[in-house]
């Protein structure tokens, strides 16, 4: 069975080796019909720390790596612009 690939955007880097991975989607709500955001948390391996806040980053399943930890990551597709301060 082939592994599924998604795309989504790193939120939080504070962890060895781990990044949490938002996977935004639309949700048709059951009773009225409007479609409403929801979102997916992944917990992803990334072996080098590679990625950082705001990076939008493909990711694959894999083994159970931990309680949390079932994705890898694949590439990087945008790396987030660094905004710097003016002095």
């Amino acid at each position: 069975m082939p592994k599924m690939k998604v795309v989504g955007v790193v939120k939080t880097d504070k962890m060895k080796k781990t990044r949490r991975v938002e996977i935004p989607r639309l949700m048709k709500y059951p009773k009225y019909g409007k479609f409403v955001k929801a979102r997916t948390v992944c917990y992803v391996h990334d072996e080098n720390e590679e990625s950082s806040v705001g990076d939008t980053v493909e990711i694959e399943e894999c083994r159970p790596m931990s309680k949390l930890k079932r994705w890898r990551l694949v590439n990087i597709l945008r790396k987030a612009e660094v905004i710097e301060p003016e002095n």
